[in-house]
């Protein structure tokens, strides 16, 4: 052998043995590391840790519903009301008779029948008079006869305590 082979042997078995070494110190790295799938839990354990009000905090806040200032909106504002004060209704009963008092004018007024020939005339969309107005407003509701969404709730609840629901109601009440 001459010296140029032994010195190109010697050389090739000093790098084959580094390139094993290498190979066996990666090998070894990648054992002992975890994997994405055992960090995980360690991940989710130091999330569940966490204090209950910073998961809230973290949840986005849910919008305000937003309704169309016309008599379909103020329907469907005064649905969700009613829904949530226990007020029987249905958008088909409210319409039927907003459309037969008011014919949908939240400043409507009538000043000929016998309310209001006793001075308390009936006003918006569902005709209602001041004192049952009192009687049956709906908190958080404004308080104003003629705000459409008030004036709905409150006939509502009135219609409710009287007849069972607005959906009962097919004349004037």
């Amino acid at each position: 052998m001459t010296a140029f082979t032994q010195s190109s042997t010697a050389r090739f078995r000093k790098l084959s043995f580094t390139g094993l070494a290498t190979a066996g110190a990666a090998a070894l790295a990648l054992t002992l590391a975890p994997s994405p799938a055992h960090a995980a839990p360690a991940a989710a354990a130091s999330v569940a840790s966490e204090a209950p009000a910073a998961k809230k905090a973290d949840k986005p806040k849910k919008a305000k519903k937003v309704y169309a200032d016309n008599l379909d909106g103020w329907i469907k504002e005064a649905l969700d009301i009613m829904k949530a004060e226990g007020i029987p209704g249905t958008y088909e009963g409210l319409h039927r008779n907003i459309m037969r008092e008011s014919s949908g004018n939240p400043n409507a007024q009538n000043n000929w029948d016998v309310n209001a020939q006793n001075g308390t005339p009936s006003k918006g969309l569902l005709q209602v008079i001041q004192p049952t107005f009192e009687a049956y407003h709906v908190p958080g509701t404004p308080h104003d006869m003629t705000d459409p969404v008030a004036n709905i709730t409150a006939a509502a609840n009135y219609a409710a305590d009287k007849y069972g629901s607005i959906d009962n109601v097919d004349s004037a009440y």
